[in-house]
């Protein structure tokens, strides 16, 4: 693999670090600004929709520059956002930082997707990818416990300035490793647009918005439902989350393996499977060993689908994939920005803690079926020999080895 991909991941730390450090600090935001916990999980939540958000604006704004120094210019987006959210001297105002730094995600993941799979042979793309998301997966091992761990301890305003420390590590890696590639010539917006005109690009990131979108259920309120239904001490999130992050880790490297040969089985056994441990986590978290077992497996499947799922938008939006790539990725903050609000409801609407664990299951059901739907289309389109808008006749044929 290319040094270069090092130098993505190292900016994926930094990104997934302040993506998943909030949860394990809500409970001390929420304190230090007079807010109730569902209301604080609206910093997860404003942080999803400014991915989603971001992600095509920001892909759409840094079409005539080249993917280096976009990168470059969305990790000095995201530096400010965490600066201002450390220095925030009222909820709204950390809302605002927190929005402004996701502007920087969507984009981010989406231009170094295809950077990552340009930089390998074809039968290593999602391995590459899943390369890049590696530092995303390593944030919730290392980045997410010690900044949750630095904001109980010292305050979580410590925790977002170096977060922002992070962000400047990125750039410099970027800066430093990264090359300067030439985009590809005669592609334009109208071609980037064409994709979605793609039923198989739509159906993808309509299971990546519930897929992973069943993990964020869960996990957003991982803080309260461990101390308050499983009994774990408030110090015990920390290594919690660094369980979920070795799961994530397991998952990704896994998935992202498996897509270069199998890539919708993978996605049927890791969906099917998330369903499964989301339902069970409504017993499980009453029980510590349980609870911790099930924390690490939800992370394990939940990524699991992230390098099948960016691989399969990439191959279906073939020729022109790095808007679909960059709103794949915002597709992704949806589901969380919707699981968050959706688990929120359902605990203040006093059915408790685990509630939230039912609606991932059903998320990543619906996902499943989705799935199911999109092998079904592609198989009567190659019975009835209908091309697919926006898919080049190889790689039908590729995807239909999956």
């Amino acid at each position: 693999m290319p040094l270069a991909l090092l130098a993505l991941a190292i900016g994926a730390f930094g990104i997934g670090t302040t993506e998943f450090v909030i949860m394990g600090l809500l409970p001390e935001v929420a304190g230090d600004f007079g807010v109730s916990i569902p209301t604080a999980g609206y910093l997860v939540t404003g942080y999803a929709l400014g991915v989603v958000l971001g992600a095509p604006l920001m892909t759409v704004l840094g079409t005539k520059v080249s993917h280096k120094r976009m990168l470059m210019l969305l990790m000095g987006l995201f530096i400010a956002g965490n600066l201002l959210s450390a220095l925030a001297p009222a909820f709204g105002v950390m809302l605002i930082g927190r929005v402004v730094a996701s502007l920087a995600h969507g984009a981010f993941f989406g231009i170094g997707s295809v950077v990552a799979a340009d930089l390998v042979a074809p039968d290593k793309k999602a391995g590459a990818i899943a390369m890049m998301f590696t530092g995303l997966t390593v944030a919730n091992v290392v980045g997410v416990p010690l900044g949750t761990l630095v904001g109980q301890s010292i305050g979580w305003r410590v925790t977002f300035g170096i977060v922002a420390a992070l962000g400047v590590a990125g750039l410099a890696g970027i800066a430093r490793l990264v090359p300067d590639m030439p985009k590809p010539e005669g592609v334009r917006l109208r071609h980037e647009l064409a994709a979605f005109k793609n039923a198989q690009v739509l159906l993808a990131m309509a299971m990546t918005v519930l897929g992973f979108g069943g993990v964020f259920a869960a996990i957003t309120y991982i803080a309260p439902m461990m101390t308050h239904v499983a009994g774990f001490a408030d110090g015990s999130v920390t290594w919690l989350l660094v369980l979920f992050g070795l799961g994530m880790v397991g998952g990704n490297l896994i998935g992202g393996r498996y897509a270069d040969r199998a890539l919708m089985p993978m996605l049927y056994l890791s969906l099917g499977a998330l369903a499964v441990a989301l339902a069970l986590f409504t017993l499980t978290a009453h029980n510590k060993f349980l609870a911790a077992v099930t924390i690490a497996l939800i992370g394990a499947l939940g990524f699991a689908t992230v390098p099948p799922l960016q691989k399969r938008v990439l191959d279906q939006a073939h020729g022109a994939p790095t808007l679909a790539s960059a709103v794949n990725i915002g597709a992704f903050n949806l589901g969380n920005a919707l699981s968050a609000w959706l688990g929120g409801l359902v605990i203040a609407a006093g059915l408790g803690y685990t509630a939230p664990n039912w609606v991932g299951a059903a998320l990543a059901a619906a996902a499943l079926v989705l799935a199911f739907v999109s092998a079904a289309l592609e198989r009567r389109e190659a019975q009835t020999g209908t091309v697919i808008a926006g898919s080049a006749p190889a790689e039908q044929r590729g995807a239909l080895t999956h």
